[in-house]
């Protein structure tokens, strides 16, 4: 097989019977729980590891308080929250102190939260940029509000420790950036309407390009104003999303190329394949790539900085980092494809804490939640906690996931609700080790790990047949309020 530029070798045609990385890992996760009497019970964070579980750190927690139980009526409590205090002598009804009563924090108002690590997140972006050929520039990618994890925070950390540039899926995402004082490099992975220049020239934000109209209309208005219109060109190599296609790329600079206003500073594409084992069609899409630069060449267009690895490619492909990677997915500590293990080391930066509200015993034959899935054993105390769908925790991960308490693992029981599920805490003593005693505002991992006991985002990704984006995002960007730690 002919060698491609960079050292790029040992692509293989795609072999009969070719079964996609998700779809192995999935397999493997199934054949290693075949046999078990409960799934619901897992092995160590090691063998988690192994079958592709990424298991966070022990979570730290942020208030061991338990429930205060003296009432909130009661003056020695809130005189604190009164403006004036002696109102209490029913003369004149009570006034608030209106700053006394932000001081709450958010997870003291519901009993659940998210937590980011970000010394997990400043862990795996040393660990990316340590991994680049020299000279290669690190992009963080923070679209999505930092997939859930929070864009302005996990930025800075990200800059602080390697990274050079942004990017963001909207302008209003890079805007929320700069208004926060970030000054780094800030690219929008997608072409936006045109009616959004104005606000791409006042907060420096650069576009990706591939449409000549907005193109040409991006640089009238910024050399009305005596300014550039800085972009990067983005290519279609065979995902078909967005893109100048690679065989036209000689056209739409012919047609572009001579405003002097317009400021070619990067060059890029995407490859749809880069977390298949199989890797036929990335080198196919590399190939095209590499042709659509030729054709730069020789029309004497200079590149600018030229990029198209995301962070399967960038760990299992090196030799396509070419002059700087776009990395979203490992900095938040997840392996997009099993190939990444043991290439890198990452640490997942997300975990989602909640506080029993409730602890009951359920007879014998009773059921548990909506449509009552569940019935009750007769031998485990029920426990609910305020998080449910509307948070996150997906519907149908009903039944089939652990939570964490005091270190072991708990089965979740019954349908999950928008707003709160289940729990059940056995009261059988298995051999030397005692059953826990719930208590109500004791905290629980809903993802997370604490000795061997662990619940991962990985695992709801799996039973759900999705990716573990989708779940940090379902988590992060909802109405949790988000702790950092």
């Amino acid at each position: 097989m002919e060698e491609l530029p960079n050292g790029f070798t040992g692509f293989r045609k795609r072999s009969p019977g070719f079964t996609s990385a998700g779809d192995a890992m999935r397999k493997s996760r199934r054949a290693a729980e075949m046999g078990r009497e409960d799934v619901r019970y897992k092995e160590s964070g090691r063998k988690a590891a192994q079958y592709g579980w990424q298991v966070p750190r022990e979570s730290l927690a942020i208030d061991n308080k338990k429930l205060n139980t003296r009432s909130y009526t009661d003056p020695a409590d809130m005189k604190y929250y009164l403006r004036v205090p002696d109102v209490l002598n029913g003369e004149m009804p009570p006034v608030y102190n209106t700053e006394a009563l932000a001081e709450i924090p958010e997870y003291e108002k519901r009993w659940s939260w998210v937590q980011i690590d970000l010394s997990a997140i400043r862990h795996n972006t040393m660990a990316v940029k340590n991994s680049l050929q020299p000279g290669v520039r690190l992009m963080a990618v923070v679209k999505a509000d930092g997939y859930g994890h929070g864009a302005l925070r996990c930025a800075q950390t990200m800059l602080n420790s390697g990274a050079e540039q942004l990017a963001v899926a909207t302008v209003e995402e890079g805007i929320q950036l700069r208004e926060e004082g970030i000054q780094a490099p800030i690219l929008i992975l997608s072409e936006p309407p045109i009616s959004a220049v104005p606000l791409l020239l006042a907060h420096k934000l650069m576009p990706s390009v591939f449409n000549v109209e907005f193109a040409i209309r991006y640089a009238e208005a910024a050399d009305s104003i005596d300014t550039k219109a800085p972009y990067h060109l983005k290519i279609n190599t065979g995902m078909n999303r967005i893109g100048v296609h690679y065989s036209e790329v000689a056209e739409f600079l012919r047609q572009t190329s001579f405003h002097r206003a317009l400021e070619l500073v990067g060059t890029f594409t995407h490859f749809a394949t880069a977390d298949e084992s199989d890797t036929m069609e990335i080198e196919r899409a590399n190939n095209r790539f590499l042709m659509a630069l030729d054709a730069m060449e020789a029309l004497g267009v200079d590149p600018g900085i030229i990029h198209a690895a995301n962070s399967a490619t960038t760990t299992r492909f090196p030799q396509l980092q070419y002059d700087m990677v776009r990395v979203g997915l490992s900095l938040y500590g997840y392996y997009s494809t099993p190939e990444m293990f043991g290439m890198i080391d990452l640490i997942p930066a997300m975990s989602v804490h909640a506080r029993i509200t409730d602890v009951k015993n359920v007879p014998l034959g009773e059921g548990v939640s909506y449509f009552l899935t569940y019935r009750s054993g007769g031998y485990a105390k029920i426990c609910t906690v305020p998080i449910g769908y509307a948070d996150g925790l997906r519907f149908n991960l009903s039944n089939s996931i652990n939570f964490v308490l005091n270190g072991k693992q708990v089965p979740q029981v019954g349908n999950i609700c928008m707003d709160q599920c289940m729990f059940e805490v056995s009261q059988r003593s298995r051999g030397t080790s005692a059953y826990i005693e719930p208590q109500i505002g004791d905290e629980v991992l809903i993802v997370g790990a604490k000795g061997d006991a662990f619940a991962t985002i990985d695992e709801m990704a799996d039973i759900l047949g999705s990716m573990s984006y989708e779940i940090c995002i379902g988590f992060g960007n909802g109405r949790l309020p988000r702790v950092y730690v």
